[in-house]
């Protein structure tokens, strides 16, 4: 969640002048060879894969199995074919024999092996838990079991960056050693990463030797752009309607959406095992969210929030294959909003403009990171539309932190996600277990939905699988989306907002995940310098 438009707006003019000390430090900066980034915050975390570094977009020093093109379709990166077994639990995968980590060390199956079992070990950001264990069978054969037939664990083929089993150690996010097209040589933490083409690449050369990635806030890396010294800009949308010099605006169609997520269970007293609260005595009734979608003008939310740049979001997978375009429906209805509301028992009987049942006010609390000026944006303008209807609804920012460990299950979330896999249906709408973090906060659950969802997991083939997931989002009598038990409301997919130096050719974006910033160098080795 590193976007450009969670920075922090803090920078002065020390700031402007420290990244110009630090951008002068490559006087290479003009040559078609050496390129500076200011596309998101660097993660602090390091660049593990093993610890979600890449699951949302590029790991850009690391290979994985396979990858997706420009249309998104699977192809092949390390692995030269892949073959499921009659009963669906085990996935052979053959690899190339020409591929050695960047240090010079040859790249195995026994690498592949120990990096999924490590990643089963290591849990958290990539859920290996269909995994059984990997085995290495010969230099170049790996066999992944599974405990039951996942169809969607070719997800994990695609994100999951192999690591050496060697060098692998409690430090390596901050040194990775990869066999990706580009390695990391420096990282100047709260500064910059600096990162060099990779020379035992086996893949398509990169003409772009050098990358220097710079962490700046917002004002600082405008500045810079504005300055020159900057050939790619990440923007939030908001910042995108304007003219840098030498620069041009490229805009790439996302799956990165922005939603409430709804508690949809009452307040009874209970807390998850880390002691957080869990329940929402007003979102717990379906009224009070469906009233919220019907509500809301979501073409007036990517205009006036994202200043165009987007489209309305009616469910979590929109314009994906496993999308169901059943789940649409006309949205900037107060008036259905209102009949909902007064069906339910919802009424203004003081006159105060909120509505109230069984003496509880329709109000609630909508969360939002306080330092990401786009959901403040949305939380304000949420507010706004539903205060007609009744609904009295408060945006207040609070620390990321302490969102995600105190108030995510009792208070109305301002969240995004957005993903190139179906996965990510299954982990926000299947019923959870007791601590589930951000993953299906409001603990929303729905027997038919499961079944849905675990039906596709275990399609007999991809294709197979479609129809389920679009039977989770709605099967014509319930799912997860508005016209059943409308367990969120989304709000918007955003577009990602780049200016791009006009001599640099980044050719066809492909559709991005969530994260804006670092998805925009998944096709890193086709850019090119157009100029002399």
């Amino acid at each position: 969640m590193n976007s450009m438009h969670t920075f922090a707006r803090r920078a002065g003019f020390a700031a402007v002048v420290l990244l110009l000390l630090v951008i002068g430090a490559f006087p290479a900066l003009a040559q078609k060879d050496t390129l500076i980034l200011a596309v998101g915050g660097e993660n602090t975390e390091g660049y593990d894969p093993l610890l979600g570094w890449g699951n949302y977009g590029n790991p850009l020093f690391h290979s994985t199995l396979f990858k997706r093109d420009a249309t998104l379709n699977i192809v092949p990166d390390l692995a030269t074919k892949r073959q499921l077994s009659a009963d669906k639990k085990v996935w052979t995968i053959t690899i190339r024999d020409d591929v050695q980590f960047s240090d010079g060390t040859p790249l195995t199956a026994e690498d592949v092996a120990f990096t999924y079992n490590k990643g089963l070990e290591a849990g958290g950001k990539i859920d290996l838990s269909p995994l059984v264990k990997a085995e290495a069978t010969d230099s170049r054969t790996v066999k992944l079991h599974l405990s039951q037939p996942d169809i969607t664990f070719v997800q994990h083929l695609v994100t999951l960056g192999i690591v050496p089993r060697t060098q692998y150690g409690p430090a390596y996010g901050r040194n990775p050693v990869g066999s990706g097209p580009y390695k990391l040589v420096r990282w100047d933490e709260g500064q910059q990463l600096v990162v060099e083409a990779n020379e035992r690449y086996y893949g398509h050369k990169p003409q772009i030797k050098k990358l220097v990635f710079l962490f700046a806030d917002e004002d600082a890396a405008l500045a810079a752009a504005r300055a020159g010294q900057v050939d790619v800009l990440g923007v939030p949308s908001n910042l995108a309607a304007q003219d840098i010099g030498g620069m041009r605006l490229h805009v790439v169609k996302s799956v990165d959406n922005r939603g409430l997520m709804f508690p949809v269970v009452p307040d009874e007293g209970r807390t998850t095992p880390s002691g957080a609260p869990i329940g929402n005595d007003v979102t717990a009734d379906i009224a009070i969210r469906k009233a919220v979608n019907y509500a809301l003008d979501r073409q007036a939310l990517v205009a006036g929030v994202l200043d165009g740049f987007g489209r309305p979001a009616y469910g979590v997978v929109d314009d994906l294959p496993w999308d169901n375009p059943a789940v649409r429906f006309a949205d900037n209805d107060p008036e259905k909003a209102r009949d909902i509301l007064e069906a339910a028992g919802w009424k203004d009987t003081d006159g105060d403009g909120i509505r109230e049942k069984n003496g509880r006010k329709a109000e609630f609390t909508i969360i939002y990171n306080a330092k990401d000026s786009l959901r403040q944006g949305l939380a304000l303008a949420a507010s706004d539309m539903l205060r007609p209807v009744g609904i009295h609804a408060v945006p207040k920012g609070e620390n990321w932190d302490r969102i995600k460990t105190r108030l995510t299950h009792s208070q109305v979330v301002v969240y995004g996600f957005g993903d190139h896999s179906p996965l990510e249906m299954y982990k926000l709408y299947h019923t959870p277990g007791p601590d589930p973090m951000y993953w299906n906060a409001g603990f929303y659950s729905n027997p038919v939905v499961d079944s849905h969802l675990e039906n596709a997991r275990s399609a007999e083939s991809f294709e197979a699988s479609i129809p389920h997931w679009q039977k989770a989002q709605w099967d014509g009598t319930t799912g997860f989306t508005v016209p059943g038990d409308a367990a969120w409301a989304w709000m918007v997919n955003l577009d990602h907002t780049y200016f791009v130096n006009k001599c640099l050719d980044v050719g066809t974006s492909q559709m991005e995940p969530h994260g804006h910033g670092w998805p925009i160098t998944a096709n890193i080795v086709e850019w090119t310098w157009t100029c002399d």
